[in-house]
């Protein structure tokens, strides 16, 4: 039976790469991105921060008193989709089978390629080309399944590759931390080093009957993966069917007016998205969490479309109707889902070519200049004008004033 080969490519500090992309004179400095208020959580953090004790999912405020000398951007998620669809684009040309398991991160198998090309010789042609294409630095580890494949990259970083050879697994593996395997988080890491197992080699001495007995079927993943046994499939890679954007507000609010700016933003953002790649959405949907955290969603099918003036006004109904406690609220967010390929169709009752041609020169400004660059002034305030939401570094986005919202 031919063995599999699977290779796994995660992007290096993706959000911080992106921004370097964009402002050269991020190189090299301590950066950080992530939500700015007190209730802000670091999204990523590059490697000059790691030193002072930071890491992504860290309070922004906690991160800032470890290393004040940081940069701080909130940072720009659709920036960050469009970099990753070039990566995964370049994979999509290049592999048989592939799974994009996140925004930065890739499986692709590679089972019988050794034949024709060599597993790791393509893998490593394949890194240098996304390289070169989209400046973004990338690590992959290589092994005979998906877990130590991960493993392996976690290893090479930064910016650099590993191969694990057949057979050699096990003894890859035995030096480690067991916090290297995934699914061993914080509490599962706690149980084992109150047993005394804290590095892999270690937990390849216990009895697989003594981790079910203490784990349940989780102890059994564990172990299996610590022997680097457990062969997890690829799922392939398929269209996203969702959209969405949520903002946590640093302070909870019963502001109707900046309520409805972020719902506005949100909505013609995403919207653009959806245009932009070339889909429409059938269902919109608004959710809101009161201070209490109560979470409340309201959603509603309509005729598919990717049209901001459809589909702002209904973000809005659907968030007057939802709201009704009057009470502080701490998030708002728009999903957009049941999404399928498709442009805008034109309505002969209604439509225009003025609106039509509308929406054409303002997606082209922000295909150009990003897609902070123009916005309603309806929207005016949800978004950060600079570093933070503007790709073109402090330059103000064009307001526009349009009737139909």
């Amino acid at each position: 039976m031919m063995s599999t080969t699977i290779l796994h490519m995660d992007l290096d500090t993706f959000f911080v790469s992106c921004e370097r992309l964009l402002d050269t004179r991020l190189m090299k400095r301590p950066l950080l991105v992530g939500g700015l208020g007190d209730r802000g959580v670091v999204a990523a953090c590059s490697y000059e921060t790691r030193r002072f004790g930071v890491h992504s999912g860290m309070s922004m405020k906690v991160a800032r008193r470890l290393c004040p000398e940081a940069t701080v951007i909130k940072g720009n998620a659709g920036t960050y989709m469009k970099f990753s669809d070039n990566v995964t684009e370049i994979i999509r040309e290049s592999v048989p089978v592939f799974e994009k398991a996140s925004v930065d991160e890739f499986y692709a198998d590679l089972s019988g390629m050794d034949r024709f090309f060599g597993c790791y010789k393509y893998a490593s042609e394949l890194r240098q080309r996304i390289l070169k294409e989209t400046g973004l630095p990338i690590s992959f580890g290589l092994s005979k399944n998906k877990v130590v494949s991960k493993v392996a990259t976690g290893e090479a970083k930064p910016n650099n590759q590993m191969m694990i050879d057949l057979g050699y697994e096990r003894e890859f593996l035995a030096p480690l931390s067991i916090r290297k395997l995934p699914s061993v988080g914080e509490k599962t890491y706690g149980l084992l080093s109150n047993m005394g197992v804290t590095t892999i080699r270690t937990l390849q001495e216990l009895p697989l009957e003594m981790m079910e007995s203490g784990f349940g079927v989780h102890g059994r993943t564990i172990w299996l993966r610590g022997h680097g046994l457990d062969s997890p499939p690829l799922v392939p890679f398929h269209e996203r069917k969702s959209i969405s954007s949520e903002r946590t507000y640093g302070k909870d609010t019963i502001d109707m007016d900046k309520l409805e700016t972020t719902l506005v933003a949100m909505a013609e953002n995403l919207a653009y998205q959806l245009r932009r790649g070339q889909k429409m959405t059938g269902c919109v949907s608004v959710k809101i969490r009161y201070s209490d955290f109560q979470t409340y969603t309201k959603q509603k099918r309509i005729p598919y479309t990717s049209a901001d003036h459809i589909l702002i006004p209904l973000v809005r109904e659907l968030f007057h109707t939802l709201y009704q406690r009057r009470m502080l609220i701490r998030l708002v967010g728009v999903n957009y889902s049941h999404i399928v390929g498709g442009h805008y169709q034109i309505d002969l009752f209604e439509d225009s070519d003025k609106r039509l041609d509308l929406y054409q020169a303002m997606d082209k400004i922000r295909n150009r200049f990003g897609e902070s660059a123009l916005m309603r002034a309806s929207a005016l305030g949800a978004r950060t004008i600079g570093r933070g939401g503007n790709p073109f570094d402090g330059k103000p986005p064009v307001l526009l004033a349009h009737r139909q919202q």
